[in-house]
C-alpha cells in the first residue's frame, strides 16, 4: 500500500507511520517529494486495515496498489526513474547506446571496439566476459581476464562498461570491473542472483526471458528493487515465437506497455531480437520511435570471424550509419543522442 502523507506533515508522523507499518509485517520504503511524502509498504495487506493507517495523524490517504509488483509500478512511483552513472544518465531524455562485442576475444579486438565506439559518441560500451551458450563446445568467454580487458579499455576510453553475470558467486567480481551488471535473458528468474545484485549499489539491466510474459519480466526488476536496489533498467530482447526466420521476435509492444505499467527505464536489443545484422538498423530506429530509453547494440571489426553472434553484428562503419539515422528519429520524437 501506499500512504501518501499530508503537505508539511511532521517528520515524526511520518516515522509513526513507518513504525506501524514494519510492525505488521511491511517493507516500508519512503518516497520524498517537494509537497509530500509517500510511504510504501512492501507485504501482506491483510496484516493492517487502510482505515487504522488513514486515522493517523498527518495522513492524508491510503492507495492499494493491484498490481503484483509494487515498488516498479506507476502507482508507487509516478515520474520516470533517471538511473545515473557518473555523467551518464539512463531514462532521461538522452537517448544511450551501448554497443560492443558479444564476447570479448582478445585485448586488441577490444580496444579497436572501444575506439569505434568512443569515436561514434556512445558513451556505454558492452562485452560478454562469461558467455551463457546453448552447447557446451561455443566459446564460452574469456572470464575474469574478459572483465580486466573490458575495464581497461573503458578506463581508455571513458566509457562506462555493461557486462553479464551469470550466478550469485560472480556477483562481487563482475561488480569490480563494471559499471552495469546484466542479467541475461536465461537468468531473468534466476532469484538467487537477483536477490544478489540487489545488495550492490550498481544499476542492473535485466533482459526479458525467452518466453517471458511482461508481467514476468517485470517481477523480476520487482525482486532487485525490493532487496534495496533501485537502480533497475528493462531490457527487450525479443521472444521465442513459432516465427523461425528471426533468431526472436522483438516485441516493440513491450516498449511501450512496459513504459505505461513502470517507471523504470526500457532499453532495446535489436541485435538479439532479430539475429541478422540487416535488420538491426531498422528495428533499432523503430525502438526510439515507440520510446525505448536507449539501445544495445553488437559491433565488431570482422563479423564474418567473431566468436559468438558474428551474423547479427555491425561493422563500424554499419553502427557510425545507424547512428546518423538515429539521431533523425530522436529529434522527430523530442529526444536526444
Amino acid at each position: 500500500m501506499l500512504v501518501v502523507m499530508e503537505n508539511g506533515a511532521r517528520e515524526e508522523a511520518i516515522m509513526k507511520v513507518s513504525k506501524k507499518l514494519e510492525e505488521s509485517g511491511f517493507t516500508v520504503h519512503l518516497t520524498r517529494g517537494v509537497e509530500r511524502t509517500i510511504v510504501a509498504g512492501v507485504g501482506d495487506p491483510t496484516r493492517t486495515t487502510n482505515f487504522s493507517i488513514e486515522a493517523m495523524e498527518g495522513v492524508e490517504r491510503v492507495i492499494g496498489i493491484m498490481t503484483p509488483y509494487k515498488l516498479a509500478s506507476r502507482e508507487f512511483k509516478a515520474e520516470d526513474t533517471i538511473v545515473e552513472i557518473g555523467d551518464v544518465a539512463i531514462g532521461g531524455k538522452e537517448l544511450q547506446i551501448m554497443a560492443g562485442p558479444c564476447a570479448v576475444e582478445s585485448r586488441d579486438q577490444v580496444l579497436e571496439i572501444a575506439q569505434i565506439v568512443k569515436d561514434s559518441g556512445a558513451k556505454i560500451m558492452r562485452g560478454g566476459a562469461f558467455k551463457p551458450r546453448t552447447s557446451p563446445y561455443d566459446f564460452q568467454g574469456l572470464g575474469e581476464e574478459g572483465l580486466k580487458i573490458l575495464k581497461e579499455a573503458g578506463e581508455t576510453y571513458g566509457l562506462k562498461i555493461i557486462t553479464e553475470v551469470m550466478d550469485p558467486a560472480s556477483v562481487g567480481l563482475v561488480a569490480y570491473y563494471s559499471d552495469i551488471l546484466q542479467i541475461g535473458a536465461r537468468n531473468m528468474q534466476n532469484f538467487a542472483l537477483l536477490r544478489e545484485v540487489a545488495k550492490i549499489d550498481k544499476p542492473v539491466l535485466i533482459k526479458r526471458g525467452l518466453s517471458a510474459t511482461i508481467g514476468e519480466w517485470i517481477m523480476a526488476a520487482e525482486y532487485v528493487l525490493s532487496g534495496g536496489n533501485e537502480k533497475v533498467i528493462l531490457c527487450e530482447r525479443g521472444i521465442r515465437t513459432f516465427e523461425p526466420f528471426t533468431r526472436n521476435t522483438l516485441d516493440l509492444s513491450a516498449v511501450v506497455a512496459a513504459k505505461q505499467l513502470t517507471h523504470l527505464p526500457v532499453i532495446v536489443d535489436p541485435s538479439h531480437g532479430t539475429g541478422k545484422w540487416k535488420l538491426v538498423s531498422p528495428m533499432a530506429l523503430a525502438a526510439v520511435a515507440a520510446g525505448a530509453d536507449g539501445l544495445i547494440i553488437e559491433v565488431h571489426p570482422k563479423p564474418s570471424e567473431a566468436l559468438c553472434d558474428g551474423s547479427q553484428s555491425l561493422t563500424g562503419e554499419n553502427f557510425n550509419k545507424l547512428l546518423t539515422k538515429i539521431k533523425l528519429v530522436a529529434n522527430a520524437v523530442d529526444r536526444e543522442v
